[in-house]
């Protein structure tokens, strides 16, 4: 028989680890319930020689070519497939018939490979769970506690349209930063195409003008500045792109480093202009993330580890940890998340006031819904504010060349006189 690697909550809310041997996964569940214990992650363990040939088969097979790498599902037709698959379900389908079904009208291949696979590894006797567990690039931790949430509860459907939700508010607020960068972006671009092409073309004709006619009289110190990055440009542009692709490797080395990762995510989060909205969506992505989680039923302290892993920003990752810590100790969530002073007291009154009720998931999600809006008018606010900045930035630019090249015109034009 397999032995299969788990883990799992106990009646006190601590996570424990083992080994059993059974027929499958749901015999191991099963067992594990007997226990009194809720199990968050079940893997069998496989022989790697066997695996690496199975997964060759596979590979190689039957479809008619190869596919290349694990198929992943894009975020975007991930939440349209959830919804939909929430939608066959709650009209009363059968979870195979429901996968058969998205898989035929997907239209995408990926899609297809992995909803088929999804299906035919169900047939086999696995939970749906464990099915979209062999595909992790596709479906996360939060994506899969959910399910198994669902598997527990027998309420499928329910947890599908949450989780679809999630994921739409989610991709909803992604996407309101993200067209807020666009504007400055390309403002900034084009703007500093047009200051190079002024040095590049047109400064190099006034040095021109300055050595003949003030013939080695010096020159303002900001003329010769400006001067100078012309010169750069025209003759040693190739240096330029170093600059960029430094600073990017560098700070692709530090994300890798712990400590890095966790110093870039503080310099973020207290960033002028732009640290109140990265700070108010980690605040609305860990409410939502944890208030959507313990309304479909996962264990706090699952739930809790689960925000962490999906927080995305190294400073509340420690601070949810800190958090995890003391829940395990046996305190509530308010006081150690008051303690960890990255959270605002309006979140801290929230929360005690939902663990005090009894409605900590529906305190959440109000919280989420709140953070959302002000991230919206933080979004609005800075892209009215980025405008008359830019404007004036540019104006120094440009007013800073011009003041440099009629310095020197002066005393032409005097010394002509």
């Amino acid at each position: 028989m397999p032995q299969f690697n788990y883990v799992a909550v106990d009646a006190t809310g601590k996570e424990q680890k083992g080994k059993i041997t059974a027929a499958n996964a749901d015999a191991v569940a099963a067992e594990l319930k007997k226990q009194r214990m809720f199990p968050t992650s079940i893997k069998e363990v496989v022989n790697k020689t066997a695996a690496s040939k199975a997964a060759g088969k596979k590979k190689g097979g039957g479809g008619g070519g190869i596919m290349l790498g694990t198929p992943i599902i894009k975020t975007k037709e991930l939440t349209i497939v959830t919804r939909q698959l929430a939608i066959l379900l709650g009209a009363g389908l059968p979870l195979i018939r429901s996968l058969r079904t998205l898989e035929k009208q997907a239209k995408k291949p990926m899609t297809k490979v992995v909803l088929g696979s999804a299906a035919d590894t169900i047939e086999g006797g696995a939970t749906f769970a464990e099915a979209l567990g062999q595909n992790p690039k596709t479906f996360d931790k939060l994506y899969l506690n959910m399910v198994r949430a669902g598997e527990a509860s027998g309420a499928m459907e329910l947890i599908l349209d949450r989780l679809a939700t999630f994921m739409e508010k989610a991709s909803r607020i992604k996407g309101k930063v993200k067209s807020a960068m666009i504007y400055p972006i390309v403002v900034l671009s084009v703007a500093g195409l047009v200051t190079a092409g002024l040095m590049i073309f047109i400064v190099p004709n006034f040095k021109k003008i300055f050595d003949e006619l003030l013939e080695g009289e010096p020159l303002p110190g900001i003329t010769l500045f400006v001067l100078g990055i012309s010169d750069v440009l025209k003759h040693q542009w190739y240096l330029i792109p170093t600059v960029p692709f430094g600073l990017f490797v560098f700070f692709k080395v530090l994300n890798k480093i712990p400590a890095g990762k966790f110093a870039l995510d503080v310099a973020k989060y207290r960033m002028p202009l732009f640290g109140p909205i990265i700070s108010r969506t980690a605040i609305s992505r860990f409410a939502r993330t944890l208030g959507t989680l313990m309304g479909s039923g996962v264990p706090v302290l699952n739930a809790l580890t689960i925000v962490k892993d999906t927080s995305g920003n190294e400073l509340v990752a420690s601070a949810i940890q800190k958090v995890y810590d003391a829940v395990k100790d046996g305190e509530g969530i308010a006081a150690p998340l008051g303690a960890t002073k990255i959270f605002p007291q309006m979140v801290i009154s929230m929360v005690e006031v939902g663990e005090e009720t009894g409605k900590l998931p529906e305190m959440m999600d109000k919280i989420a819904n709140t953070y959302e809006e002000e991230v919206d008018n933080a979004v609005s606010a800075l892209t009215s504010l980025i405008e008359p900045l830019m404007i004036v930035g540019l104006a120094v630019i440009v007013g800073g060349i011009v003041i440099a090249l009629f310095m020197p015109m002066v005393k032409i034009i005097e010394k002509l006189g």
